[in-house]
């Protein structure tokens, strides 16, 4: 692959990564909201959070189902700050941190 192809490969693939994240933004600026959607909306970070976690939680060997123990560890403390700080960015840097020492340790 030259090195113009790969460049607008690049591009293309930031615009195709870009655009649709930056629309709805640009288009939902443009409304106002009534209180029950707003109230909706901010659920989706804890599911988002929570589908992601749940999802790393578990793990599947062969047909059981079981608990990552790595994962658990760090969630737990990664909890408590979530709900002392209520601060997302606290709380994903926590989680990061806590993963990272975890995998390091063990």
């Amino acid at each position: 692959m030259t090195n113009t192809a790969f460049a607008l490969l690049l591009i293309g693939c930031t615009l195709v990564t870009f655009i649709p994240r930056v629309i709805p933004f640009l288009v939902a600026r443009n409304f106002t909201l009534s209180k029950p959607i707003e109230k909706w909306l901010s659920y989706l970070p804890v599911c988002i959070f929570t589908g992601l976690i749940v999802e790393n939680l578990l793990q599947t060997n062969g047909s059981e189902l079981g608990i990552n123990w790595n994962v658990l560890i760090a969630t737990i403390p990664t909890i408590f700050v979530a709900a002392f700080s209520k601060s997302l960015l606290t709380t994903v840097l926590f989680g990061i941190i806590c993963m990272g020492i975890v995998r390091f340790i063990l």
